[in-house]
């Protein structure tokens, strides 16, 4: 932990148009005694970052910035050296940056650096946790990742959080309810989650209380993508269906693979400040899409004005 430093200004990279980021800035715009700035700057490009950076003076700094690939992280496979560019060099700029000034640096990060393996088999309950060494490199995506934490995490400045498979309230594209809603076939394996509406939250509170190094960022517990569109179907559309099929079958239709996985939440339900609320992966999600279904009913989607392109054709008999 580096000594926490009052949050008086913040500056959040990937805020303009990021989803995260965009996030992050709604929230913070609700607390009248922080002074919220939206980075301009590409952070490969580290004159820019520190120009910016000394103009603006910020007390704490969040990377919500980088490449996710367009549809999904199969873009990353063909886009190499843009997707390293972002996600390695401009990170690493920024928390270097962020270093020189004495500048708290919060970075979302990813979990999907791991799978399941011998040590942590499916359903053991065994996760992995912050020490562990990456072991997935299915996606380069996930391999650029894997390859920027453990520099990452060498400046005492940054807090290193893993997200994974990220919810929101609504069907906004990012969304991973959003996602396997519209594949034709799922997987239906358990893995680690975030709630975005209960953990983006508890990632300002960490920042203001000065934490720093890696943290599992997800709701306790796994979840299955079964479960999960059985809610969808509990609380969105009861005419919705699904079928599943098996990873091996998943790898015929995907470039690049994609992680699944369990990652042990005790050090971060441990070093949490005080009156922080997150629920288990279960409990978070059934609350999720409540709020969920009176987000779409304010919109006019429920009950019954749904996008074609959330809709399923009848199951046939």
């Amino acid at each position: 932990m580096s000594e926490a430093k009052p949050m008086t200004r913040v500056l959040i990279y990937g805020g303009k148009t990021g989803w995260i980021g965009g996030m992050m800035a709604d929230l913070i715009k609700k607390h009248d005694d922080i002074e919220l700035f939206l980075g301009d700057a590409r952070l490969e490009n580290r004159e820019t970052v520190a120009k910016e950076l000394d103009t603006i003076q910020p007390s704490h700094v969040l990377n919500a910035a980088g490449i996710t690939g367009r549809p999904n992280i199969d873009w990353c496979e063909t886009h190499k050296p843009e997707t390293i560019r972002t996600n390695v060099i401009g990170t690493l700029n920024l928390a270097d940056l962020c270093y020189e000034r004495n500048v708290h640096c919060t970075v979302y990060a990813t979990g999907c650096i791991f799978e399941y393996d011998d040590e942590h088999p499916l359903g053991s309950g065994i996760g992995f946790t912050e020490e562990d060494v990456p072991n997935f490199a299915g996606s380069f995506y996930s391999q650029t990742k894997g390859y920027m934490e453990p520099m990452l995490k060498c400046y005492p400045n940054a807090l290193i959080l893993r997200v994974r498979m990220p919810v929101s309230d609504d069907l906004f594209h990012r969304n991973f309810v959003t996602k396997i809603v519209k594949y034709e076939k799922v997987v239906n394996i358990p893995n680690s989650m975030t709630i975005l509406h209960e953990m983006l939250p508890a990632s300002l509170a960490m920042a203001k209380a000065g934490l720093t190094g890696v943290y599992n960022f997800t709701n306790p517990g796994v979840i299955s993508h079964n479960e999960v569109l059985d809610l969808y179907i509990k609380y969105i559309d009861p005419t919705y269906h699904y079928s599943n099929f098996t990873v091996e079958e998943q790898a015929n239709v995907i470039v690049a693979g994609r992680s699944n996985n369990e990652l042990d939440t005790t050090k971060l339900m441990r070093d949490m400040p005080e009156g922080v609320v997150i629920h288990d992966i279960h409990t978070a999600y059934e609350l999720c899409f409540q709020r969920m279904k009176e987000n779409l009913e304010k919109m006019g989607w429920l009950p019954d004005n749904m996008p074609e392109e959330f809709k399923r054709a009848p199951k046939a008999a």
